[in-house]
Formats: structure tokens, sequence, C-alpha cells
């Protein structure tokens, strides 16, 4: 069969949602690649030293597990209820699948997507109309000093958002002296009881931010203070609550429970050396240099409050890397920056459990601009409800679509025979 009657698929990222598409376009027949600036996995690596809330069964699908049976007679897979830290995640389930006969050929390691247009298009020329998508998408590409340019009929955007974090001023924008401080600062979740407990052992640290991320923190930096007892924590927060990490009603996520009450009990009585003050935001901060700690100024319950800190952890969220698709046109939600149908979806059930989310179809994350899809992480925007098996399922619906699009079918006559010819399990 000729792959010029087939639509290319370009898979931008190598995490879990790029690589579960990778798995259903190879599993199709369809030519695709993945694109990937890092290495496998390369955020849940940054966080490598973390357990996930999610089970490790929440986390693959049973294609992918097949598979790695298929290629890997005598692998030992972690049971679907296992508690998996991000390194193991990646150790035992995305590097192997990377390796898969199937993909691995067509993962190009060390590849940047600078930017993606449409051929013989400007984003503002024929809005929402089909047309476009009977001009291929072109791919902006860099590898290493090497610049290069190359087509797709479908693309996927993986890319997640964690490698963006969100400014830690008032109103979501960087606070005074932010951008000089900024190399000083960190900003994901450090190995403080690994290999970078040396850094924070015996020091102030600082950490901003009121979600997961920030009870994780803080907690970490309290088991140190165990050993070290000069290590102090001073955490921030914008939130109003005495208890700063919402639990939900018999959570099925035993640890995700279990870190809200730790850092809850931390919070309001003052455990494990953690000073908690709701109601702040940072207003200015002062950074000297290397190890030579910081100024930080903020208005706490209204009132202008100043510390001196040796360290700060800035958890204050991540946001979607838009400048990839700024030549297309994306409709997103102008608050939660979703993909408009998604976004709808997620806000009506944002104060519940983001468990218990339904899962989005594909009406939910299609654009104007034909056969570009946002998933993953980077598809639910600002809102911090994503769920490893939302994207599985996601990838799921998207190939669904592919395999019987009427208009891709009639456009790439290769698809129907692809279609037919393919084995029902085989279709996703």
């Amino acid at each position: 069969m000729s792959r010029g009657d087939l639509p290319r698929v370009a898979i931008l990222g190598a995490g879990p949602i790029g690589l579960e598409a990778a798995l259903q376009a190879a599993l199709l027949g369809l030519p695709f690649v993945v694109y990937e600036r890092g290495r496998i996995g390369e955020y849940l690596r940054q966080w490598g030293h973390v357990r996930l809330f999610s089970p490790f069964g929440m986390n693959t699908t049973l294609l992918g597990k097949a598979q790695l049976r298929k290629d890997r007679a005598k692998i030992d897979l972690p049971a679907d209820a296992d508690l998996l830290t991000g390194r193991e995640y990646v150790e035992n389930y995305l590097e192997p699948l990377a390796q898969s006969p199937l993909l691995r050929e067509h993962i190009r390691m060390g590849t940047t997507v600078v930017q993606v247009g449409r051929r013989g298009y400007l984003k503002e020329e024929n809005p929402g109309e089909r047309k476009r998508g009977e001009h291929p998408f072109l791919l902006a590409l860099r590898t290493d000093a090497r610049e290069s340019m190359e087509e797709a009929d479908l693309v996927l955007d993986c890319t997640g958002v964690y490698g963006q974090p969100r400014a830690l001023g008032d109103g979501g924008i960087p606070t005074i002296g932010e951008s000089a401080a900024r190399s000083f600062i960190a900003w994901g979740l450090e190995d403080i009881l690994g290999e970078r407990g040396g850094f924070y052992a015996d020091k102030t640290t600082m950490v901003i931010g009121g979600g997961y991320s920030a009870a994780t923190s803080v907690c970490l930096l309290a088991k140190l203070a165990e050993k070290h007892s000069s290590t102090w924590v001073i955490w921030l927060s914008r939130g109003g609550g005495t208890q700063p990490i919402k639990r939900f009603v018999d959570d099925a996520l035993k640890e995700r429970d279990q870190l809200a009450v730790r850092a809850n009990t931390m919070a309001t009585r003052g455990d494990g050396n953690v000073e908690f003050h709701p109601q702040t935001t940072v207003t200015a901060i002062e950074c000297a240099g290397i190890d030579k700690g910081f100024k930080v100024m903020a208005l706490s319950s209204g009132k202008p409050k100043t510390w001196e800190v040796d360290r700060v952890i800035a958890n204050v969220g991540s946001m979607p890397d838009r400048s990839l698709y700024s030549q297309l046109q994306v409709q997103e939600c102008y608050s939660t920056m979703a993909p408009q149908g998604l976004a709808s979806i997620l806000l009506k059930h944002q104060r519940g459990d983001p468990l218990g989310l339904p899962f989005s179809a594909v009406d939910a994350l299609r654009h104007p601009e034909p056969n570009f899809f946002i998933l993953g992480a980077k598809s639910y925007g600002l809102l911090s409800s994503f769920f490893i098996r939302a994207g599985m399922e996601q990838v799921r619906q998207i190939f669904t679509f592919v395999a019987g699009n009427e208009e891709l079918l009639s456009r790439f006559p290769g698809l129907r025979q692809l279609r037919k010819s393919s084995k029902s399990e085989r279709i996703p």
C-alpha cells in the first residue's frame, strides 16, 4: 500500500500520551513520527523521585501492556495497584514502550518543533473552512544547530505543560525583581530527600503555592527537618483557608489524601518546622546571587510583610506553550486556555474530584483548524485536574475519529482499505 494513500501523523512529545498515540498509529499502520526535544518521559524524569497518586493500572493501557509482553516475553510489569515514582514509571513502562520495534525507529530524540503552520495559508485566511485541511501542516524543526521543515496531515500536540511554570506575582504576572531572580528560584519538585538534600538541609526555605506540588515540597522539607533540625519552611499560599489542601470524601487515591492530611496538619499546627501564611501574595523578590539568599516582600492578609530566606521554591503551577500553534486557528477558552469544548466540560466539574471527570469526546477536542489536536495535560490548559488515564482516552477517541472520518477517508483512499483489512482488535 502506498504511504501517500495514508495520512501522515506528527506527534509532538514522547511522554505517556505521545507514546500512546504512537502505539495507536503504529497498530493502525499509519505513517507517523514522534518529535521529542529531550528524553522519553522528560517531564516525569524531572520529578522522578515523587510517587504518583494514581496506580500503575490507571497510567497504562491494555494495548501498551500487551505490546510490551509481545516484545519481551519475560518482562515483569508492576501490578496494576502499584504506586510508582515518576522515575519507576518511565523505567518500567515508557522506556520499554519507546524501545518497541513498532515505535523506536519513529521517535526523533533531540528534535524541537519550533512552530506548526499550514502550507499555503496564513492564520487569518479562510477562517474555519474545511479546505484548509486539504493542505498539509508544516513543521519547523530544530536539531542542535540544524533547521529543517517537514509535512504532516494530522498533528497531535502532546507536549505537556510542566516545563512552563507560571509567574509567582499577584495576578499571575512576574513580581518586582522576579525576572532577575528567576534562575536562582526552584520552579519544580526538588529531590529534597535525595540529591538536593544538602542544598536544603539546615536552611530556611520559602515555598510559594497552594496545590499538591507545594504540599509535596513542604512535606519533603519537613521530613528533612527531622534529621536536620535547623531546616525551616515558610509556606505562602494565596488561598484563605487555614487548611490549604482540599480533601475529597472517601478519596479513592489514598496517597493523595495522605499528602493532604500531612500538609494540612503542618499548616495548622506548625509541625515539621513549618510556618504557614494564607492569603499571601508576593509583591517583590530580591536575590544577590548564588547561595546569597533572598529577600521576599509580600502582602499577607492585607498587611505588608518581609522575610529573609536561604531558598525559594515556587510551586505556582504551569501553563501551555501556545507559541507552537500561534499560526493555526485554535479556539481556546479565554479563562482556562483549554480547547473551548473541553473547557466547558472541565469547568462544570471544577468543584468535584477531578478523578470523576467524564472522558471528553473527540468533538470537545476539535478546533477550527482541521486535524490539529491538543492532548494530555496541555489540553487542560491552566487547570491542574489532569490524570494520565484521561489523556489515554483522548488518544483512543482521536484514532477512532481518524479511522472513521469520511473527510479523511475520501482524501486518503489507503485509509479505507487499511480499515477494512485491519483486525478489529487493532482498531482503537
